[in-house]
């Protein structure tokens, strides 16, 4: 399969507290594989190739956008997929959306105690894993390594070349998103991340590690707000839910309740309080993750 065409559309959101809002509509870019997943893929599947790995392994939670993500790309691409799920009490239980999506998809999930999950990168734990599934290209939760950068980078090279904009904003998780627009960026503009989850200050040395192992350089031009997590990873506070569906009423476009949610919630609320200069462009991108809906009860309306 090939990458899919970079022709996203970028939404102008109009002005907050003397700020100009856009939004580039990376979860379009491909019906099954949307936004900053398939680019975090795309440069560690052709190394699968290289090395001769027809099988993917992976790691995630039960409402994972990644094992989503690599589950499509294993049918699309004809790989074999296994994903193994934080919590082995899930293991007797009906699958979730999220789950039984990846299970259609052809990926052979395995269920983790949370203990062995917290250890799955120590060699001896994933030496195990790998006696029981044969050899594989191992992609680490999230798909964040050197080789997801090179495709975020694309896309901030993209923007560069056909917007202009102050400020490039991004919803964190593993931070490899923002890495890679900051290797794309190599310098300008500003970059900030809005974390998704708690305790996220160890982000930040995590993308400096990141960048420095991708392009040899750390950078300066970046920020990482902590605060508006919205109660933690995989928690819909009734006010982010509330601006889900007051955001998609004003402007046609539905958000996901884990990323960029609270990517735009934060970012209007720093509008409102002012550490953006009047006048500047603020550039948001959509990452996707829309499949999560399915364990929030379904879409809002």
């Amino acid at each position: 399969m090939n990458s899919p065409a970079p022709k996203f559309i970028i939404s102008e959101l109009g002005e907050y507290h003397g700020v100009q809002f856009l939004l580039a509509r990376d979860e379009l870019t491909h019906p099954e594989l949307p936004g900053n997943k398939w680019r975090k893929l795309k440069y560690n599947l052709q190394e699968a190739d290289r090395l001769g790995l027809n099988t993917l392994l992976t790691f995630g939670g039960a409402y994972s956008n990644h094992l989503a993500a690599v589950a499509a790309a294993g049918r699309l691409l004809g790989r074999r997929t296994v994903g193994f799920v934080r919590g082995d009490e899930l293991a007797g239980q009906p699958l979730n959306p999220t789950l039984a999506r990846a299970r259609t998809d052809g990926m052979e999930l395995h269920f983790l105690d949370r203990e062995t999950y917290r250890r799955k990168h120590e060699p001896e734990v994933l030496a195990t894993l790998l006696h029981e599934t044969g050899p594989a290209y191992v992609l680490p939760e999230g798909g964040t390594n050197a080789l997801a950068l090179p495709g975020c980078a694309e896309l901030a090279r993209e923007l560069l070349v056909r917007t202009d904009f102050d400020v490039l904003a991004v919803a964190c998780g593993t931070g490899g998103t923002l890495a890679g627009l900051l290797s794309g960026l190599d310098g300008q503009r500003q970059a900030l991340g809005i974390a998704a989850l708690k305790g996220a200050d160890f982000l930040r040395a995590d993308i400096n590690q990141l960048t420095q192992q991708a392009t040899g350089r750390t950078y300066t031009n970046w920020e990482l707000r902590t605060d508006y997590h919205g109660g933690g990873y995989a928690r819909l506070m009734p006010e982010l839910r509330q601006f889900i569906v007051d955001f998609q009423q004003r402007h046609g476009i539905l958000l996901d309740p884990i990323y960029t949610s609270k990517l735009l919630f934060g970012l209007f609320d720093l509008a409102a309080k002012g550490p953006f200069q009047r006048g500047s462009t603020v550039m948001a991108i959509h990452t996707g993750g829309l499949q999560a809906w399915g364990g929030f009860g379904g879409e809002p309306g």
